[in-house]
């Protein structure tokens, strides 16, 4: 056997939590990308009858309010799971 020893105890603690830090900030960002694509799905499947060279004006009022209603429910969300996990703390 060699010397070496996998002690992961010895890791400093600031690591650690710097590696969390930063997994979860990936995590958040590939939530958010998973989203933009859900609401783009959402919004061209429900405004878009024939895409064309430039967006007529009932398509483009369509989407802006598909992915405006979209945005304020997505927050909706997050802020009464924040409120329901802030409760049970």
């Amino acid at each position: 056997m060699s010397g070496y020893s996998d002690d992961s105890s010895s890791l400093p603690k600031d690591g650690d939590r710097e590696l969390q830090e930063l997994l979860l900030m990936e995590k958040q960002k590939a939530q958010f990308h998973a989203q933009i694509h859900e609401f783009s799905d959402v919004c061209w499947d429900k405004c878009m009858d024939r895409p064309g060279s430039k967006l007529d004006s009932r398509t483009e009022t369509c989407l802006t309010n598909c992915v405006d209603r979209f945005i304020d429910v997505s927050l909706l969300i997050t802020n009464r799971f924040a409120q329901l996990l802030q409760k049970s703390m």
